[in-house]
Protein backbone atom coordinates (compact mmCIF):
# COMPACT_ATOMS: atom_id res chain seq x y z
CA UNK A 1 0.00 0.00 0.00
CA UNK A 2 1.57 3.04 -1.18
CA UNK A 3 0.21 6.52 0.53
CA UNK A 4 -0.62 9.53 -2.07
CA UNK A 5 1.21 11.64 0.84
CA UNK A 6 5.27 11.11 1.67
CA UNK A 7 5.78 9.53 5.26
CA UNK A 8 7.09 12.19 7.66
CA UNK A 9 4.82 15.13 6.47
CA UNK A 10 3.45 16.99 9.21
CA UNK A 11 0.79 19.24 7.60
CA UNK A 12 -0.34 22.52 9.90
CA UNK A 13 -3.84 22.27 7.32
CA UNK A 14 -5.53 20.55 5.71
CA UNK A 15 -8.39 21.68 3.64
CA UNK A 16 -11.64 20.87 1.31
CA UNK A 17 -11.81 17.66 3.49
CA UNK A 18 -15.47 15.80 3.54
CA UNK A 19 -15.78 14.84 6.86
CA UNK A 20 -18.62 12.34 8.40
CA UNK A 21 -20.32 14.88 10.63
CA UNK A 22 -21.38 12.23 12.48
CA UNK A 23 -18.35 11.85 13.85
CA UNK A 24 -17.38 15.56 14.38
CA UNK A 25 -17.53 17.66 17.45
CA UNK A 26 -16.81 21.21 18.40
CA UNK A 27 -17.92 22.44 14.52
CA UNK A 28 -20.95 23.36 13.24
CA UNK A 29 -21.40 21.48 10.22
CA UNK A 30 -24.27 20.79 7.40
CA UNK A 31 -24.09 17.48 6.30
CA UNK A 32 -25.12 16.10 2.28
CA UNK A 33 -27.72 13.22 2.30
CA UNK A 34 -24.15 11.03 2.87
CA UNK A 35 -23.64 12.79 5.81
CA UNK A 36 -20.59 14.63 4.61
CA UNK A 37 -19.54 18.00 5.05
CA UNK A 38 -17.04 19.85 3.27
CA UNK A 39 -14.63 21.33 6.26
CA UNK A 40 -11.23 22.82 6.89
CA UNK A 41 -8.67 20.99 9.75
CA UNK A 42 -5.89 23.13 11.75
CA UNK A 43 -3.22 21.12 12.88
CA UNK A 44 -1.25 22.02 15.74
CA UNK A 45 1.78 20.29 18.15
CA UNK A 46 0.22 16.86 16.63
CA UNK A 47 -3.60 17.79 17.44
CA UNK A 48 -6.61 19.09 15.71
CA UNK A 49 -6.56 23.02 16.87
CA UNK A 50 -9.32 23.83 14.78
CA UNK A 51 -12.68 22.09 12.43
CA UNK A 52 -14.43 24.58 9.97
CA UNK A 53 -16.33 25.05 7.32
CA UNK A 54 -13.87 24.73 3.88
CA UNK A 55 -13.31 27.99 2.54
CA UNK A 56 -13.17 29.85 5.82
CA UNK A 57 -9.22 29.34 6.08
CA UNK A 58 -7.45 31.65 4.04
CA UNK A 59 -5.36 29.47 0.96
CA UNK A 60 -1.95 28.26 2.00
CA UNK A 61 0.45 25.49 2.60
CA UNK A 62 -1.17 22.13 3.62
CA UNK A 63 -3.08 19.44 1.92
CA UNK A 64 -5.71 19.91 -0.40
CA UNK A 65 -7.91 16.86 -0.30
CA UNK A 66 -10.28 18.39 -3.10
CA UNK A 67 -13.09 16.13 -1.60
CA UNK A 68 -11.65 13.30 -0.56
CA UNK A 69 -12.85 11.98 2.81
CA UNK A 70 -11.43 12.32 6.49
CA UNK A 71 -12.24 9.70 8.79
CA UNK A 72 -10.47 9.34 12.74
CA UNK A 73 -8.59 6.07 12.94
CA UNK A 74 -10.05 2.86 12.90
CA UNK A 75 -11.21 0.93 16.44
CA UNK A 76 -11.58 -3.23 15.54
CA UNK A 77 -13.25 -4.01 18.72
CA UNK A 78 -13.24 -7.71 17.82
CA UNK A 79 -10.51 -9.74 16.68
CA UNK A 80 -8.27 -12.86 17.24
CA UNK A 81 -4.82 -12.23 16.50
CA UNK A 82 -3.36 -15.13 18.42
CA UNK A 83 -5.29 -17.11 15.81
CA UNK A 84 -4.46 -15.11 12.79
CA UNK A 85 -2.31 -16.52 9.75
CA UNK A 86 -2.19 -19.91 10.54
CA UNK A 87 -4.17 -20.86 7.34
CA UNK A 88 -1.46 -22.74 5.18
CA UNK A 89 -0.69 -25.16 7.53
CA UNK A 90 -4.41 -25.35 9.02
CA UNK A 91 -7.08 -25.30 6.15
CA UNK A 92 -10.36 -25.34 6.89
CA UNK A 93 -11.48 -28.71 4.22
CA UNK A 94 -15.37 -27.55 4.21
CA UNK A 95 -15.46 -23.99 5.59
CA UNK A 96 -17.86 -24.85 8.31
CA UNK A 97 -17.60 -23.70 12.05
CA UNK A 98 -16.84 -27.34 13.43
CA UNK A 99 -14.01 -27.56 11.41
CA UNK A 100 -12.65 -24.72 11.93
CA UNK A 101 -13.10 -25.25 15.56
CA UNK A 102 -11.62 -28.69 15.42
CA UNK A 103 -8.45 -27.42 13.44
CA UNK A 104 -7.71 -24.52 15.88
CA UNK A 105 -7.86 -26.44 18.84
CA UNK A 106 -5.21 -29.03 17.04
CA UNK A 107 -3.42 -26.33 15.54
CA UNK A 108 -2.97 -24.63 18.95
CA UNK A 109 -1.85 -27.60 21.02
CA UNK A 110 0.55 -28.66 18.28
CA UNK A 111 2.35 -25.12 17.36
CA UNK A 112 1.41 -22.66 19.83
CA UNK A 113 4.19 -21.83 21.26
CA UNK A 114 5.42 -18.43 22.30
CA UNK A 115 7.92 -17.40 18.98
CA UNK A 116 4.83 -18.65 17.21
CA UNK A 117 2.21 -16.96 18.71
CA UNK A 118 4.05 -13.44 18.96
CA UNK A 119 5.36 -14.01 15.57
CA UNK A 120 1.48 -13.98 14.12
CA UNK A 121 0.43 -11.11 16.18
CA UNK A 122 3.09 -8.27 15.43
CA UNK A 123 2.48 -9.25 11.84
CA UNK A 124 -1.71 -8.70 12.49
CA UNK A 125 -1.06 -5.38 14.13
CA UNK A 126 1.78 -4.40 11.39
CA UNK A 127 -1.44 -4.81 9.23
CA UNK A 128 -3.83 -3.35 10.87
CA UNK A 129 -1.34 -0.28 11.97
CA UNK A 130 -1.03 0.41 8.02
CA UNK A 131 -4.11 0.09 7.61
CA UNK A 132 -4.93 2.82 10.22
CA UNK A 133 -6.16 1.11 12.75
CA UNK A 134 -5.67 3.25 16.68
CA UNK A 135 -7.21 0.69 18.65
CA UNK A 136 -7.47 -3.16 19.00
CA UNK A 137 -9.22 -5.37 20.84
CA UNK A 138 -8.52 -9.34 21.01
CA UNK A 139 -9.91 -12.47 21.80
CA UNK A 140 -7.07 -14.88 23.65
CA UNK A 141 -7.67 -18.61 23.26
CA UNK A 142 -7.61 -19.74 26.99
CA UNK A 143 -9.12 -23.00 26.94
CA UNK A 144 -6.03 -24.53 28.70
CA UNK A 145 -3.79 -23.16 31.21
CA UNK A 146 -0.66 -23.04 29.70
CA UNK A 147 -1.70 -21.58 26.69
CA UNK A 148 -3.81 -18.79 28.37
CA UNK A 149 -0.16 -18.37 30.37
CA UNK A 150 1.66 -18.34 26.68
CA UNK A 151 -1.21 -16.01 25.02
CA UNK A 152 -1.41 -13.21 27.93
CA UNK A 153 2.67 -13.30 28.14
CA UNK A 154 3.03 -12.88 24.39
CA UNK A 155 0.49 -9.58 24.58
CA UNK A 156 2.30 -8.15 27.00
CA UNK A 157 5.29 -8.33 25.21
CA UNK A 158 3.34 -6.53 22.36
CA UNK A 159 1.26 -3.82 24.41
CA UNK A 160 4.55 -3.09 25.47
CA UNK A 161 6.28 -2.74 22.10
CA UNK A 162 3.40 -0.96 20.72
CA UNK A 163 2.15 1.62 23.41
CA UNK A 164 1.92 5.02 22.04
CA UNK A 165 0.67 3.16 18.69
CA UNK A 166 -1.84 1.61 19.45
CA UNK A 167 -3.73 0.77 22.12
CA UNK A 168 -4.54 -3.15 22.71
CA UNK A 169 -7.05 -4.81 24.83
CA UNK A 170 -7.76 -8.66 25.65
CA UNK A 171 -10.41 -10.77 25.72
CA UNK A 172 -10.34 -13.95 27.77
CA UNK A 173 -11.53 -16.84 25.49
CA UNK A 174 -12.89 -19.66 27.38
CA UNK A 175 -15.63 -22.13 28.21
CA UNK A 176 -18.27 -20.70 30.93
CA UNK A 177 -17.53 -23.29 33.48
CA UNK A 178 -13.67 -22.55 33.17
CA UNK A 179 -14.50 -19.59 35.66
CA UNK A 180 -15.45 -21.92 38.86
CA UNK A 181 -12.78 -22.29 41.23
CA UNK A 182 -8.78 -21.41 41.11
CA UNK A 183 -9.20 -22.06 37.41
CA UNK A 184 -11.83 -19.01 37.08
CA UNK A 185 -9.36 -16.82 39.80
CA UNK A 186 -6.32 -17.24 37.23
CA UNK A 187 -8.33 -16.71 34.43
CA UNK A 188 -9.30 -13.28 36.56
CA UNK A 189 -6.02 -12.36 37.55
CA UNK A 190 -4.87 -12.53 33.48
CA UNK A 191 -7.67 -10.46 32.43
CA UNK A 192 -7.52 -8.15 35.58
CA UNK A 193 -3.53 -7.36 34.76
CA UNK A 194 -3.82 -6.58 31.16
CA UNK A 195 -6.60 -3.92 31.23
CA UNK A 196 -8.43 -7.01 29.79
CA UNK A 197 -12.23 -8.20 30.01
CA UNK A 198 -13.37 -11.68 30.52
CA UNK A 199 -15.29 -13.58 27.73
CA UNK A 200 -15.24 -17.21 25.65
CA UNK A 201 -18.48 -19.50 25.05
CA UNK A 202 -21.50 -19.92 26.98
CA UNK A 203 -20.21 -23.96 26.49
CA UNK A 204 -20.44 -26.48 29.41
CA UNK A 205 -20.15 -30.41 30.02
CA UNK A 206 -23.87 -30.85 29.70
CA UNK A 207 -25.34 -27.68 29.58
CA UNK A 208 -28.85 -26.97 31.22
CA UNK A 209 -30.35 -23.94 31.26
CA UNK A 210 -29.83 -23.32 34.80
CA UNK A 211 -26.71 -24.44 34.50
CA UNK A 212 -25.92 -21.59 32.28
CA UNK A 213 -27.38 -19.11 34.39
CA UNK A 214 -25.50 -19.37 37.45
CA UNK A 215 -22.43 -19.72 35.01
CA UNK A 216 -23.30 -16.63 33.77
CA UNK A 217 -24.04 -14.94 37.63
CA UNK A 218 -20.67 -16.14 38.27
CA UNK A 219 -19.06 -14.83 35.32
CA UNK A 220 -20.14 -11.47 36.42
CA UNK A 221 -19.36 -11.91 39.77
CA UNK A 222 -15.71 -12.31 39.14
CA UNK A 223 -16.26 -9.36 36.75
CA UNK A 224 -17.78 -7.06 39.19
CA UNK A 225 -15.41 -7.69 41.92
CA UNK A 226 -11.73 -6.64 39.49
CA UNK A 227 -14.50 -3.50 37.85
CA UNK A 228 -14.01 -5.79 34.62
CA UNK A 229 -15.92 -5.71 31.44
CA UNK A 230 -17.40 -8.72 29.73
CA UNK A 231 -17.31 -9.93 25.71
CA UNK A 232 -18.87 -13.26 24.79
CA UNK A 233 -19.40 -14.92 21.44
CA UNK A 234 -23.16 -15.36 21.79
CA UNK A 235 -25.46 -17.32 19.11
CA UNK A 236 -23.04 -18.09 16.24
CA UNK A 237 -25.40 -20.40 14.83
CA UNK A 238 -28.02 -20.42 12.45
CA UNK A 239 -30.79 -22.26 15.21
CA UNK A 240 -33.51 -19.74 16.19
CA UNK A 241 -33.92 -22.12 19.36
CA UNK A 242 -30.17 -21.05 20.76
CA UNK A 243 -31.54 -18.18 22.75
CA UNK A 244 -28.19 -17.57 24.27
CA UNK A 245 -28.70 -13.35 23.92
CA UNK A 246 -31.74 -13.40 25.89
CA UNK A 247 -30.00 -15.68 28.33
CA UNK A 248 -27.43 -12.62 28.90
CA UNK A 249 -29.33 -10.09 28.92
CA UNK A 250 -31.81 -11.24 31.81
CA UNK A 251 -27.96 -12.67 34.09
CA UNK A 252 -27.28 -8.71 33.13
CA UNK A 253 -30.51 -7.04 34.62
CA UNK A 254 -30.79 -10.14 37.59
CA UNK A 255 -26.90 -9.67 38.81
CA UNK A 256 -27.97 -5.68 38.00
CA UNK A 257 -24.15 -5.54 36.49
CA UNK A 258 -22.75 -2.36 36.59
CA UNK A 259 -19.87 -3.12 33.12
CA UNK A 260 -20.26 -3.02 29.94
CA UNK A 261 -21.80 -6.21 28.18
CA UNK A 262 -20.66 -6.96 24.85
CA UNK A 263 -22.29 -9.81 22.57
CA UNK A 264 -20.55 -11.03 19.76
CA UNK A 265 -22.05 -12.78 16.63
CA UNK A 266 -25.95 -13.11 17.24
CA UNK A 267 -25.98 -15.15 14.40
CA UNK A 268 -29.54 -16.90 15.36
CA UNK A 269 -31.16 -13.33 16.04
CA UNK A 270 -32.21 -13.28 12.18
CA UNK A 271 -33.72 -16.63 12.25
CA UNK A 272 -35.86 -15.73 14.62
CA UNK A 273 -39.81 -14.47 13.61
CA UNK A 274 -39.94 -10.63 13.69
CA UNK A 275 -42.10 -10.85 17.32
CA UNK A 276 -39.77 -13.23 18.46
CA UNK A 277 -36.55 -11.21 17.78
CA UNK A 278 -38.06 -7.94 18.71
CA UNK A 279 -38.95 -9.36 22.74
CA UNK A 280 -34.98 -10.32 22.62
CA UNK A 281 -34.28 -6.79 21.34
CA UNK A 282 -35.98 -4.91 23.59
CA UNK A 283 -34.34 -7.22 25.99
CA UNK A 284 -31.08 -6.70 24.88
CA UNK A 285 -31.67 -2.54 24.97
CA UNK A 286 -32.51 -2.69 28.09
CA UNK A 287 -29.79 -4.73 29.94
CA UNK A 288 -27.58 -2.06 27.78
CA UNK A 289 -25.52 -4.90 25.90
CA UNK A 290 -23.43 -3.55 22.91
CA UNK A 291 -23.46 -5.99 20.03
CA UNK A 292 -21.00 -6.45 17.47
CA UNK A 293 -21.48 -8.14 14.24
CA UNK A 294 -18.39 -10.13 12.22
CA UNK A 295 -20.37 -9.31 8.72
CA UNK A 296 -17.19 -11.12 6.63
CA UNK A 297 -16.51 -14.15 8.75
CA UNK A 298 -20.43 -14.95 9.35
CA UNK A 299 -20.78 -14.83 5.67
CA UNK A 300 -17.98 -17.23 5.34
CA UNK A 301 -19.17 -19.30 7.98
CA UNK A 302 -22.81 -20.08 8.64
CA UNK A 303 -25.26 -21.54 5.82
CA UNK A 304 -22.62 -23.97 5.09
CA UNK A 305 -23.42 -27.51 4.14
CA UNK A 306 -21.30 -30.54 5.42
CA UNK A 307 -18.73 -31.69 3.06
CA UNK A 308 -20.66 -34.83 2.71
CA UNK A 309 -23.96 -33.46 1.34
CA UNK A 310 -24.52 -31.85 -2.50
CA UNK A 311 -23.23 -28.17 -2.47
CA UNK A 312 -26.02 -25.83 -1.96
CA UNK A 313 -26.36 -21.94 -2.49
CA UNK A 314 -26.69 -20.33 0.92
CA UNK A 315 -29.80 -18.89 1.71
CA UNK A 316 -28.70 -16.59 4.39
CA UNK A 317 -26.16 -14.20 5.21
CA UNK A 318 -25.13 -14.86 8.94
CA UNK A 319 -25.75 -11.74 9.82
CA UNK A 320 -27.57 -10.45 12.99
CA UNK A 321 -30.50 -7.75 12.99
CA UNK A 322 -28.36 -4.96 12.77
CA UNK A 323 -31.06 -2.37 11.77
CA UNK A 324 -33.87 -3.37 14.25
CA UNK A 325 -30.41 -3.48 17.19
CA UNK A 326 -29.92 0.81 16.59
CA UNK A 327 -33.48 1.50 15.89
CA UNK A 328 -33.84 -0.12 19.95
CA UNK A 329 -31.37 2.28 21.20
CA UNK A 330 -28.60 -0.73 20.91
CA UNK A 331 -25.12 0.35 20.77
CA UNK A 332 -23.73 -1.62 17.14
CA UNK A 333 -20.26 -2.23 16.33
CA UNK A 334 -18.79 -4.10 13.14
CA UNK A 335 -15.09 -6.03 13.32
CA UNK A 336 -12.83 -7.95 11.31
CA UNK A 337 -13.09 -10.90 13.50
CA UNK A 338 -10.52 -14.03 12.36
CA UNK A 339 -7.87 -13.01 9.81
CA UNK A 340 -6.01 -16.59 7.46
CA UNK A 341 -7.33 -19.19 9.68
CA UNK A 342 -9.80 -22.00 9.74
CA UNK A 343 -12.67 -19.52 10.97
CA UNK A 344 -11.69 -17.37 7.59
CA UNK A 345 -9.51 -18.30 4.73
CA UNK A 346 -8.84 -14.24 3.81
CA UNK A 347 -8.91 -10.72 5.82
CA UNK A 348 -5.80 -8.58 5.98
CA UNK A 349 -6.69 -6.60 9.16
CA UNK A 350 -8.10 -3.87 7.42
CA UNK A 351 -11.49 -2.26 8.92
CA UNK A 352 -12.09 -0.18 6.01
CA UNK A 353 -12.62 -3.70 4.09
CA UNK A 354 -14.76 -4.69 6.67
CA UNK A 355 -17.33 -1.25 6.63
CA UNK A 356 -17.29 -1.46 2.72
CA UNK A 357 -18.55 -5.17 3.00
CA UNK A 358 -20.63 -4.55 6.01
CA UNK A 359 -22.03 -1.66 3.95
CA UNK A 360 -23.13 -4.25 1.29
CA UNK A 361 -24.12 -7.25 3.23
CA UNK A 362 -27.26 -4.89 5.33
CA UNK A 363 -27.62 -2.24 3.22
CA UNK A 364 -26.41 0.56 5.04
CA UNK A 365 -26.44 2.51 1.54
CA UNK A 366 -29.67 4.40 2.62
CA UNK A 367 -28.13 5.86 6.21
CA UNK A 368 -24.28 6.08 6.04
CA UNK A 369 -24.06 8.85 8.40
CA UNK A 370 -25.99 6.51 10.98
CA UNK A 371 -23.19 3.60 10.22
CA UNK A 372 -19.78 5.12 9.70
CA UNK A 373 -19.51 5.09 13.77
CA UNK A 374 -19.80 1.31 13.57
CA UNK A 375 -15.82 1.29 13.43
CA UNK A 376 -15.02 4.28 14.80
CA UNK A 377 -16.99 5.90 17.55
CA UNK A 378 -19.17 2.98 18.71
CA UNK A 379 -16.48 0.71 18.98
CA UNK A 380 -13.79 3.40 21.08
CA UNK A 381 -16.52 3.51 23.44
CA UNK A 382 -17.10 -0.10 23.82
CA UNK A 383 -13.34 -0.41 24.79
CA UNK A 384 -13.76 3.02 26.94
CA UNK A 385 -11.03 4.87 24.70
CA UNK A 386 -11.08 8.15 23.47
CA UNK A 387 -10.65 7.45 19.63
CA UNK A 388 -13.10 7.30 16.96
CA UNK A 389 -13.96 10.86 16.69
CA UNK A 390 -13.27 13.99 14.97
CA UNK A 391 -12.57 16.30 17.72
CA UNK A 392 -11.02 19.94 18.70
CA UNK A 393 -7.99 19.13 20.99
CA UNK A 394 -8.16 15.69 20.18
CA UNK A 395 -4.87 13.93 19.03
CA UNK A 396 -4.66 13.89 15.17
CA UNK A 397 -4.75 10.56 14.08
CA UNK A 398 -6.63 10.57 10.96
CA UNK A 399 -6.80 8.71 7.74
CA UNK A 400 -6.94 10.77 4.29
CA UNK A 401 -8.79 8.96 1.47
CA UNK A 402 -8.65 10.14 -2.18
CA UNK A 403 -12.80 8.89 -2.46
CA UNK A 404 -15.05 12.09 -2.18
CA UNK A 405 -18.93 10.58 -1.99
CA UNK A 406 -19.77 7.20 -0.24
CA UNK A 407 -19.57 5.48 -3.97
CA UNK A 408 -16.37 6.10 -4.59
CA UNK A 409 -15.07 5.57 -1.52
CA UNK A 410 -16.34 2.35 -1.41
CA UNK A 411 -16.21 1.35 -4.80
CA UNK A 412 -12.01 0.94 -4.51
CA UNK A 413 -10.02 -0.07 -1.73
CA UNK A 414 -8.49 3.29 -1.11
CA UNK A 415 -5.18 1.22 -0.68
CA UNK A 416 -3.48 4.69 -1.38
CA UNK A 417 -4.78 6.21 1.83
CA UNK A 418 -2.41 8.41 4.15
CA UNK A 419 -2.68 7.73 7.84
CA UNK A 420 -1.94 10.35 9.90
CA UNK A 421 -0.45 9.59 14.08
CA UNK A 422 -0.08 12.24 16.02
CA UNK A 423 -0.52 14.51 13.13
CA UNK A 424 2.79 13.51 11.27
CA UNK A 425 2.17 11.08 7.62
CA UNK A 426 3.68 7.34 9.03
CA UNK A 427 4.70 4.72 6.74
CA UNK A 428 1.93 2.21 4.96
CA UNK A 429 4.01 -0.49 3.61
CA UNK A 430 2.24 -4.17 4.34
CA UNK A 431 4.47 -6.85 5.74
CA UNK A 432 5.16 -9.31 3.24
CA UNK A 433 3.19 -12.81 3.90
CA UNK A 434 6.46 -14.10 3.09
CA UNK A 435 7.59 -13.47 6.75
CA UNK A 436 5.70 -16.34 7.66
CA UNK A 437 6.68 -19.09 5.55
CA UNK A 438 9.13 -20.51 8.15
CA UNK A 439 6.61 -20.98 10.28
CA UNK A 440 4.85 -23.64 8.32
CA UNK A 441 5.65 -25.20 4.48
CA UNK A 442 3.00 -23.66 1.79
CA UNK A 443 -0.22 -26.16 1.51
CA UNK A 444 -2.62 -24.29 -1.30
CA UNK A 445 -6.01 -25.88 -1.23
Amino acid sequence: MTSFLRPGLAPRLIRNARLPVSLVEGARLSPDREGLALADLLLDGGRIAAIRPAGEEPTGDGIDMRGGQVWPLFVDLHTHLDKGHIWNRAPNTDGTHATAARTVAEDRKAHWRRDDVARRFDFGLRCAHAHGTGAIRTHLDSYEPEQAATSFAVFRDMAAEWRGRMVLQPVVMARLDHYAGARGRELLRLAAETGGALGGILKMDAPTPEGVDAGLDRLMTLAEAEGLDIDLHIDETDDPASGQLERLAEAVMRNRFRGRVTAGHCCSLSMQSDAEAARVIGKVAEAGIAIVTLPMVNLYLQGRTPACSPARTPQWRGLTRVHELSAAGVTVAAASDNCRDPFFAYGDHDVMEVFREFTRIAHLDLAYGDWVGSVTRNPARIMGVAQGRIATGMTADLILFRGRGMSELLARPQSDRAVLRQGRVVETTLPDHAELDCLSEPQPV
